[in-house]
């Protein structure tokens, strides 16, 4: 068992009034609850030499405790306790799976609680708009249904522990390059289907204590003063309850901050900004009841927090190693397994001719750099464990070294690959570990391309060249470049960074002894320049346009139909399953319609396995450009050989619905709906077309209303086509000319009786 011998700075207690308290407060110490007091921990108030409002320490996440001593580095794991260093967000989210996500919570619910810790720094939800994205391996999925589901179960998970979590980095902080400044120009349709869904999903499933602002501005709103975001539709709409808190450094104004609706600065300011909103009180620029808001929501947290100090209680850290393999091979994507020599190549048949070839086999890299490092309990390596499950002294070639630049020649680096192909040559099948060293992807900054390490490719070409049977493992933490070798392996397994005991969860995917059910939730394209931001990322002088709007990932690559390496959504098994009797259900409507659907599915292999049922939804006409398709619900369901089950999904009227740029609100367009059930964005195994009564979306008229929409209004077409083409004024074959004129131009021409006089007769009928 394992627990933590650090004493907490103040003896915790049982929750205590925060209004009494609060009406005991200072102004001065109202105004220093709004910032730490070091690094990790949240400012004390005491009163006679007793804790009016103990401190509590919060410390990083998302996927393994960082709690560091104050004199820490607090980038590396220099002086972090040992913790379990579960598979990081890239991997979890290509589980699809939110029931082991919650029980991946709960562990690190107990390893916070046990260290003395109030509030876990996770999980981050951002979405994957571009793979060169420094900090990708710390967010789910490109898909905001993906990052929603599982973080709110991540979310439950911890804070059934009594201890809380910090949803990050709220909002659309998805590059690293500039991010301290950066302004992300986004038009709010984009931000309202891609890049809050995830957020408001979490928010509304599972109510985080505490949400994290992120250092970028939002259309030049640095977000943390951007009222819009932090109380306008956090609070307002969603009905957040928690704290907002500052990212680490965050904070730009102080007093526009608590204004716009942010709690709690971190870190430590010193006493600076403190001061700054004492005076903005007294000086009549900052109303203290936003002040007592915010501190009201600190003295929340910190009550709250309170039971699970004084019991912290312990973890069982063999457990949770366990958990951690897995959660590793759950979020293992089975990318490529094609048949040699008659069979599929994987799973391996054991020990015997078999090689490994890849320093990453022996010196494994298990998650990502930046302020989630975790310092692990213990630490898997997949040749050692695929060593043990074997029995067999498996042989072995490094082929290249982790920190090799990008050369691929050279004396050093030749005699690794020589050595490596011979090893592959006596071998009937070689496993060859590829994947990216540490400096390439990291909190801070952004990747420079999508490619494997020049020298690790070189060794594959000369490993493939002298024996066909090549199995392929990754280890990154982003999207890699696939296309230009894939051919050279017939079997590719995605690892991603798989957290500590990641190496025995490789083992156990290449021997069989867990049947990969992992699904990308990232496109993996053919190239770079193929991404819908590029172009876009990560902007320049100060401001990045997301010009590319609802199309990110797979929305974009389906509706252009541009071939990629592997779709959103895909993921090979050892056993196959079947799809029948696809049928969908509509209930209600405008805003309240819902489709049911439904789905048969069984496995029709040998293996015990389990299948990600997707649900992708079409609008074929809409007032809006929309995607050729999109992911609206999903289920894991596990299979024994020759099992089938009927799987049930409801859509809810917001999977029917688009963001109305003009009526600023969530819509339900009528008509066909087609729903479609596969296995991946591009791998459908059937489609419903449903029709839909919707909501009346009809934009009021007015006098810079063009012909076109006006006749097309059942509240006063035919009157004005009437008035328009009565009088013979205008020929029917002329409305391509006239249609897209404002009806404002066509009363004043005075042509067929209509002026403006009609015109506000019109105008006033439409309207009413």
């Amino acid at each position: 068992m394992t627990t933590t011998d650090a004493a907490p700075a103040t003896a915790p207690g049982k929750p205590f009034d925060t209004e009494r308290v609060l009406a005991e407060l200072t102004l001065e110490e109202k105004a220093s609850l709004l910032s730490g007091v070091d690094f990790w921990h949240t400012q004390p108030v005491e009163r006679d030499g007793e804790a009016l409002v103990p401190s509590v320490m919060v410390t990083d996440g998302p996927h393994g405790l960082r709690k560091q001593a104050e004199s820490a580095d607090h980038l590396g794991i220099g002086n972090s306790v040992p913790a379990t260093c579960f598979p990081t967000a890239a991997a979890l989210g290509s589980t699809w799976d939110a029931a082991l996500l919650r029980r991946v919570g709960v562990a690190l619910g107990r390893e916070t609680r046990a260290n003395d810790v109030a509030v876990l720094l996770g999980p981050g939800v951002n979405i994957k708009r571009s793979p060169l994205c420094g900090r990708n391996f710390e967010y789910l999925s490109e898909d905001p249904l993906v990052a929603g589901e599982l973080g709110a179960a991540l979310v439950q998970g911890i804070q059934s522990q009594g201890v809380g979590t910090s949803l990050k980095h709220y909002a659309a902080n998805n590059q690293e390059a500039d991010r301290m400044r950066v302004s992300a120009d986004v038009d709010e349709r984009t931000l309202r289907e891609i890049y809050l869904p995830a957020f408001e999903r979490v928010v509304k499933q599972a109510q985080p204590w505490t949400v994290m602002c992120s250092y970028n501005k939002v259309n030049d709103v640095y977000a943390s003063q951007n009222r819009w975001l932090l109380t306008e539709v956090l609070r307002d709409e969603w009905g957040f309850e928690g704290l907002v808190v500052s990212d680490w450094g965050a904070v730009r104004d102080r007093v526009a901050a608590v204004a716009a609706g942010l709690d709690l600065e971190m870190p430590s300011s010193g006493g600076r900004t403190d001061a700054q909103v004492v005076a903005a009180v007294r000086e009549g620029r900052l109303d203290e009841a936003d002040v007592d808001a915010a501190v009201r929501n600190v003295l929340r947290l910190v009550s709250r927090a309170q039971p699970a100090l004084a019991e912290p209680g312990a973890f069982d850290a063999a457990e949770h190693h366990a958990l951690a393999r897995e959660a590793a091979s759950a979020g293992t994507v089975l990318l490529k397994n094609d048949a040699v020599d008659g069979a599929p190549l994987l799973p391996l048949a054991g020990g015997e001719g078999l090689a490994v070839v890849g320093e990453l086999a022996r010196t494994p890299r298990y998650q990502g750099a930046g302020s989630s490092q975790v310092n692990p309990t213990q630490l898997d390596d997949a040749l050692t464990a695929l060593r043990t499950a074997t029995g067999a002294e498996v042989p072995f070639a490094a082929g290249y070294a982790v920190d090799a630049k990008d050369a691929g020649s050279g004396t050093d680096a030749e005699a690794l690959r020589a050595e490596a192909v011979e090893v592959a040559r006596a071998a009937r099948t070689v496993v060859v570990h590829l994947g990216l060293p540490a400096s390439y992807e990291s909190e801070g900054y952004d990747r420079e391309h999508m490619d494997l390490p020049a020298d690790q490719v070189a060794l594959l070409e000369a490993v493939a060249a002298v024996n066909p049977r090549v199995v392929v493992v990754l280890s990154n933490g982003s999207a890699v470049t696939v296309a230009p070798w894939q051919g050279l392996a017939p079997a590719i397994v995605e690892g991603w960074l798989g957290g500590q005991a990641s190496g025995g969860a490789v083992a156990d995917v290449l021997l069989g002894a867990a049947n990969p059910s992992g699904r990308l939730a990232e496109t993996l394209p053919v190239r770079l320049e193929d991404n819908p931001s590029y172009g876009n990322f990560p902007g320049e002088l100060g401001h990045v346009r997301y010009g590319e709007g609802i199309f990110v990932g797979y929305r974009w690559y389906d509706a252009r139909g541009i071939d990629v390496a592997f779709p959103f959504g895909h993921g090979l098994s050892y056993t196959t399953f079947a799809y029948d009797d696809v049928a969908a259900e509509v209930t209600g409507s405008g805003a309240e319609a819902g489709v049911r659907v439904t789905v048969r599915v069984t496995n029709t292999g040998d293996r015990a396995g389990a299948e990600v049922v997707q649900v992708y939804v079409a609008d074929p006409q809409s007032q809006v450009q929309r995607p050729e398709r999109e992911l609206k619900a999903f289920a894991k369901v596990a299979l024994e050989p020759g099992e089938a089950r009927e799987v049930v999904l409801d859509l809810d009227a917001r999977a029917l619905s688009y963001w109305h740029p003009v009526l600023r609100r969530w819509v339900v367009e009528g008509g066909e709906f087609v729903v479609a059930v596969g296995a991946s964005s591009r791998d459908l195994r059937g489609a419903v077309t449903v029709e839909v009564e919707g909501e009346d979306v009809r934009l009021p008229l007015h006098e810079l209303s063009t012909v076109t929409e006006a006749l097309a209004d059942p509240r006063v077409g035919e009157q004005l086509r009437e008035v328009v083409y009565g009088s013979g004024a205008f020929a029917e074959d002329l409305l391509a000319m006239v249609g897209d004129m404002p009806l404002a131009v066509i009363a004043d021409f005075g042509m067929a009786g209509f002026d403006r006089a009609r015109l506000g007769e019109l105008l006033a009928a439409a309207n009413a």
